[in-house]
């Protein structure tokens, strides 16, 4: 992704982006920290018993004014339970709003980088892979949500159990404290040395998930051409080396998380050792009470053991961050075509279009309009053709400000089209392409799609204009027919028809058509040339084609080469011209060239 950002970033991104949630984390972190103190009590509990049992009349507990002995116990008995009971309120309290929150994050993180990612420009969705922006979409923001869900919770507990029985300890004997606490340090000066070596790993791991999703996805919208050219082993092979690779990093991620936790353990042992021998000691010596020895035996372990998760806790941190990093990559993308603060509300499109001294090429790519001029006059029928990649299509993408130009203007009437809402100069510009995309649900969805309630009256008008009508009243569910998926359940002139219905039903100021006879019979073409006629009148009508016939009958055709307008005129103009649109026509007809 653009802006490549690192873990300590993705984490500051991560911690502000769920401010408007902070009562659920603060109070998820009361609840975590308040559980955490009542689960290191019964440890403390257990060292009163020692010294009840042991100094009787004498013990902790009578000093608190409970004299007899069957009181003490009492006592016990009854904090015991309040301590208990309050420990798994509060982990009871901290699993739901953690929970909640990382639901309430996931869910909010999945919509907004979804609508930011729709509403990035054209050329940054070209440049990436559908599965690889579908892997953050889903894979990565569950995988940030399994983080949110224990992670923190983790971070704090891990924190607050080491700061209170260190207190705790402190207080009982500065030696064994020492002791216990002296590997601590080490602990966390491995777990930052792991953690900068899996830091990389892991933002690769989650790359080959999803070059391995992006391939998916590839196949299955391609798995006809897969099944015609009987391709199955190559492409098992592509996805099973992919799966290898992701498989490798994977386990040298594991390997090096693996070879964390021994050395922890070492740790952990060599503290609870020291606590074990030095504490012994000294009350045998009668220098420590027996009932503190047996709180800080219980607490060594309480103290240093929660180190022993810390492999799991850095490895799902990394794994987050790693996601994170893909899902704010994303999400601080910049958009290039937006509105401007001037942007105006201008009340429709029927105006001339002027291309005046258009420079302009793709990212990466080359120069593909140079001093490019052309005028399309409002309410004419204008035909546009010329070789492949001379930037017919071009022409239509900057129109939708898909693409802005390097340099020169465009101008709808007056007004700069850079100055014009963009949401009023796609409502009133409809685009019929050759890569005709439809949903998968009704005909009737697909051709009001992106319009509110419309009158049963208006569709049928857009089918009958359209030519589409007839093929829909054959079917068994008429306009409610399912067309599957990309509309695999039509024909590929069906599909140009209802996407032809779909722009029309708009009553749009401009129709443009972008090689919607390319990949169609005859007879469809005959179908789509009368829906041309049908609507020419009161609206501008560019038709981009390869095929001739479709554009014959236009007021205009413009013959794109080296990068601008080279011929000019009718089509009977153009014929006697004896130019390149002249010899097309030629190999297109059959006629013998001279």
């Amino acid at each position: 992704m653009n802006n490549d950002i690192n873990s300590s970033r993705a984490l500051t991104e991560l911690l502000e982006y769920i401010k408007p949630w902070r009562r659920d984390y603060y109070l998820g972190s009361l609840y975590s920290f308040l559980n955490k103190l009542f689960d290191i009590a019964p440890e403390i509990l257990i060292g009163v018993a020692v010294d009840l049992v042991v100094k009787k009349n004498d013990s902790f507990v009578s000093s608190l004014g409970f004299n007899s002995i069957s009181s003490q116990v009492f006592f016990l008995g009854a904090a015991t339970f309040v301590i208990w009971a309050l420990e798994s309120t509060f982990e009871y309290l901290y699993l739901i709003k953690w929970r909640s929150l990382a639901q309430k994050v996931e869910h909010a993180l999945r919509v907004e980088a979804y609508d930011h990612a729709q509403k990035l420009d054209i050329s940054w969705h070209e440049s990436k892979m559908t599965g690889d922006i579908t892997a953050v979409l889903n894979d990565d923001i569950n995988q940030l949500e399994k983080f949110l869900n224990n992670g923190i919770n983790q971070i704090i507990q891990v924190s607050v159990s080491t700061i209170s029985i260190g207190i705790i300890f402190f207080y009982i004997s500065p030696l064994i404290a020492s002791i216990a606490i002296l590997p601590v340090p080490i602990i966390f000066i491995v777990s930052f040395f792991f953690q900068k070596r899996l830091s990389p790993i892991y933002k690769r791991v989650r790359d080959k998930a999803g070059d391995i999703n992006a391939s998916v996805v590839n196949n299955l919208i391609g798995i006809q051409t897969i099944k015609s050219f009987m391709t199955y082993i190559p492409e098992k092979n592509r996805i099973r080396n992919l799966s290898n690779e992701y498989q490798k990093e994977n386990m040298n991620a594991i390997s090096i998380n693996s070879a964390f936790n021994p050395v922890i353990r070492m740790g952990v042992l060599a503290g609870f050792l020291g606590t074990i021998l030095i504490g012994s000691s000294m009350a045998l010596n009668g220098t420590l009470a027996v009932g503190a020895y047996s709180v800080l035996v219980f607490l060594t372990q309480r103290f240093l053991w929660p180190f022993t998760s810390l492999s799991i806790l850095v490895d799902d941190f990394e794994r987050s961050m790693a996601s994170s990093k893909r899902i704010f990559n994303l999400m601080n993308s910049e958009i290039l075509i937006k509105d401007s603060d001037s942007s105006l509300e201008v009340e429709n499109l029927k105006k001339d279009i002027n291309f005046k001294s258009v420079f302009f090429k793709y990212p990466g790519g080359e120069s593909l309009f140079k001093n490019f001029s052309a005028s399309i006059p409002f309410g004419s029928t204008i035909g546009i053709v010329g070789d492949t990649g001379s930037g017919k299509t071009t022409i239509a993408k900057l129109l939708l400000r898909f693409y802005d130009p390097n340099d020169g203007t465009i101008k709808i009437g007056k007004h700069n089209i850079k100055n014009i809402s963009i949401k009023i100069l796609r409502d009133r510009i409809g685009i019929v392409s050759q890569d005709t995309f439809l949903f998968n649900s009704s005909i009737r969805e697909n051709i009001t799609y992106g319009m509110g309630t419309v009158k049963n009256e208006d569709i049928v008008k857009a089918a009958k204009d359209s030519y589409s009508y007839e093929f829909i009243n054959a079917l068994k569910d008429g306009f409610e027919t399912i067309v599957g998926e990309r509309g695999q359940r039509l024909s590929g002139g069906q599909k140009q028809r209802l996407a032809i219905a779909r722009a029309i039903i708009r009553n749009p100021d401009m129709l443009i058509f972008d090689e919607a006879t390319s990949s169609v019979d005859n007879k469809t073409e005959q179908l789509i040339q009368k829906s041309f006629l049908k609507l020419k009148g009161d609206r501008t009508i560019v038709i981009i084609a390869h095929r001739l016939s479709t554009i014959r009958n236009c007021d205009n055709i413009l013959v794109i080469r080296n990068s601008n307008v080279a011929e000019e005129g009718t089509h009977d103009q153009l014929i006697d011209q004896k130019g390149f649109y002249s010899q097309l026509w030629n190999i297109q007809t059959g006629k013998k060239l001279t």
